[in-house]
């Protein structure tokens, strides 16, 4: 016990000043997200998943953070907005969206207009909280989207001439509009912990997905897991749900949601490369020229603002 003790306050005392290792932690887990969410058909029906992975997720929370959560509450009541908007937005009407988009356009469509999402809280942080944002910046966010459109259109340009606007589009816009307002209203969140506040959230998330799992049982579509859909739950729940979104609320914290966001584009590039593992998926060159693309991205819009960083609510 010891031991373990020991080891995780070395962990701790690892990650909770490196902004860019969590973030590449999150980008990966999220990435892995997408797979598990595919190996998932025909195993768990989506809003299913949607409301599981939050109760799941949320009891974890409160088993293992209960004293900590217990002395954070005397603030979080005094912001239901906030948390009810996160969780019932950012988390779970993202999710829906995107699953209702699903239905609707092409995997070309999804991965290149997901690429906005960096684009809409770079804005909305200048506009709303009149942060600067620089040459480099854009720069490095427009070489970012270049990489995620090499993977959409597999680096086929012929490809770009089949993209089309549809409903779906615009379900898969408004998702990225709503959890880009979500990333920016975390740079004023209650000051009080990242367990209590994200375990605010996943309750509220939870409860606010009851009534699309009622819908869709309503539907006749509800499926109740499998044993393998079972266990791609419990991933879905403690990696992708809980300890990445963990490790993106202490990124946010440090460095800011616009910066932040600009390695959600990591997301359409790892998600295939996890795939050539988990799903015997091919690793094609274009993988690796949009891989060098988005890092490259990514460190011209930090260019020169790595420094030292002063700790804040954990």
């Amino acid at each position: 016990m010891a031991a373990f003790s020991s080891l995780k306050a070395s962990v701790k005392a690892f990650l909770i000043n490196r902004p860019y290792v969590l973030l590449v932690l999150t980008m990966l887990m999220w990435s892995a997200n997408g797979n598990a969410g595919r190996m998932a058909v025909d195993q768990i029906s989506p809003m299913m998943i949607v409301s599981l992975r939050w109760l799941i997720a949320s009891s974890v929370l409160i088993f293992f953070a209960r004293d900590q959560i217990r002395n954070d509450w005397k603030i979080l009541k005094q912001h239901p907005v906030i948390i009810g908007f996160g969780g019932t937005f950012g988390f779970t009407g993202f999710n829906a969206l995107f699953y209702l988009a699903a239905h609707h356009t092409s995997a070309v469509n999804m991965t290149i207009l997901q690429g906005a999402l960096p684009v809409f809280v770079l804005l909305g942080a200048a506009l709303v909280y009149r942060l600067p944002v620089s040459l480099m910046e854009w720069m490095g966010v427009g070489l970012t989207l270049c990489g995620v459109g090499v993977v959409a259109i597999q680096g086929d340009l012929s490809a770009i001439a089949k993209f089309s606007f549809n409903i779906g589009d615009g379900w898969l816009i408004l998702a990225c509009l709503i959890y880009s307002a979500y990333a920016l209203a975390l740079r004023n969140r209650p000051k009080v912990s990242g367990i209590g506040f994200f375990t605010a959230l996943a309750i509220a998330a939870f409860i606010s997905s009851l009534p699309l799992l009622i819908w869709e049982s309503a539907l006749g579509e509800t499926q109740w897991p499998t044993s393998e859909g079972w266990l791609l739950l419990l991933f879905i729940a403690l990696f992708p749900s809980l300890l990445a979104q963990i490790c993106f609320l202490r990124a946010v914290d440090l460095i800011g949601p616009g910066r932040a966001s600009i390695f959600t584009n990591l997301v359409p590039i790892f998600g295939p490369i996890i795939a050539v593992g988990l799903l015997g998926e091919t690793f094609h060159p274009f993988h690796a020229v949009a891989l060098v693309l988005v890092l490259l991205g990514i460190a011209l819009a930090e260019w020169r603002k790595i420094r030292p960083l002063q700790d804040v609510t954990a």
